[in-house]
């Protein structure tokens, strides 16, 4: 909630302001945050459940490092060929882009160390670590917009504090797993592991965050501010229901690392089905008079025709979400190499079919059903054969 409060600030930018940020944020949001903390997850927990903490804490450290040298080699290419990256964006001041690259570092530490909490299963401090990150990013952007007339640079400063404080307890909460003596880890088996991983999740990352930035190379600044504005709000429904495989995937993990069954997947995915259902229908209802309140009258028409084609889009791929993190966390990973051929097809398709804001939303719900078909295949495959070895 407090996350989407921010957006309340794009009365206060503008529509061209308000595209500028989210030209900035859907960057952010390309960063591939979700396999990271997937990954993170993955080894955290089954390291627990097999007594390997000290394997566990020379990955942490090697991955920080790391994740800490590519940005750093990014940002400097950044800052020689910002003039070029700023009319290509459309982007009068380099103000924002500079608060930006710091927010992208964050963003990249902080999913490895909620992954790390994740798999712990300490949800109390990840919860905690999570609802920081939105309270300081609101207070901080409304501090720099209303008071300070800092615009799109002022709500990019309220992202970066956030991102901040929240990281700063992640890695505080987490230090026993990577502060301590570390052994070397087999890195081929490791590397079995940790590439699907990172392929599957950055595909459904990918799917769920590539429309915005083509959105922005495809229209106008005021378009990109309406699209961003129903954005928010539908990938909202994904929030909602996202903590639901949030708990179950470390916990099947676990489960997988000691041979021990786990029917979790169907509760989980009753109650996402259930929750992200009642979501889409509430905003389709809704929308008009939430746009209004939060961003203005200006966005109200383009937003509410865009919210009922975003939000049901936002079904499918929940609950794709939570199969595909059933599948990872047991290690199938037979589905990757079609569901990255499905989002190879997806990027293809939204180069061909971008008349409209609506015709990229078509596009994503249609994929959106493909992915979540794929992994109802594979998920079915994986159980039958459980079955048949079993018996």
């Amino acid at each position: 909630m407090f996350m989407w409060l921010v957006h309340f600030l794009s009365k206060t930018v503008g529509p061209d302001g308000y595209g500028e940020f989210i030209t900035f944020l859907a960057v952010a949001m390309c960063i591939p945050a979700i396999p990271l903390q997937m990954v993170m997850a993955q080894q955290t927990a089954k390291a627990l459940a097999t007594g390997r903490e000290r394997e566990l804490a020379g990955m942490i450290r090697i991955v920080w490092l790391w994740t800490f040298l590519v940005w750093l080699a990014v940002t400097l290419v950044v800052l020689a060929l910002q003039r070029p990256i700023l009319a290509r964006c459309r982007i009068e001041h380099a103000t924002g882009l500079w608060v930006a690259l710091p927010v992208y570092l964050f963003s990249i530490w902080l999913p490895i160390f909620w992954g790390v909490l994740q798999g712990r299963q300490n949800f109390l401090w990840l919860g905690w670590s999570m609802m920081i990150n939105g309270f300081g990013r609101l207070a901080a952007a409304v501090v720099a917009v209303m008071v300070l007339g800092g615009l799109a640079a002022g709500m990019l400063t309220g992202v970066l504090l956030g991102l901040v404080v929240a990281c700063g307890l992640a890695i505080w909460e987490t230090r026993a797993l990577w502060s301590g003596s570390s052994l070397p880890f087999a890195w081929t088996p490791l590397l079995r592991q940790v590439i699907p991983l990172m392929l599957g999740f950055g595909a459904f990352q990918f799917l769920f965050t590539a429309d915005t930035i083509f959105a922005k190379t495809y229209f106008d600044g005021d378009t990109v501010g309406f699209y961003g504005s129903a954005g928010t709000l539908s990938r909202a429904l994904m929030w909602l229901v996202g903590p639901l495989a949030a708990v179950m995937f470390p916990r099947i993990v676990h489960s997988a690392s000691k041979a021990e069954k786990s029917d979790l997947m169907g509760a989980v995915l009753l109650g996402t089905g259930i929750l992200a259902a009642a979501g889409a229908v509430s905003l389709s209802i809704l929308g008009p008079w939430i746009v209004r309140f939060v961003s203005g009258q200006k966005f109200v028409e383009v937003a509410s025709a865009l919210l009922p084609w975003y939000a049901g889009a936002m079904v499918p791929l929940a609950l794709a979400n939570v199969l595909l993190n059933n599948l990872m966390a047991r290690s199938s990973f037979r589905a990757v190499p079609l569901i990255c051929v499905l989002v190879a097809g997806y990027g293809f398709a939204l180069t061909r079919f971008h008349e409209t804001p609506v015709s990229v939303l078509k596009t994503l719900t249609v994929f959106s059903i493909l992915l979540l078909a794929v992994c109802s295949w594979f998920t079915w495959e994986f159980q039958r054969k459980t079955k048949a070895s079993s018996a």
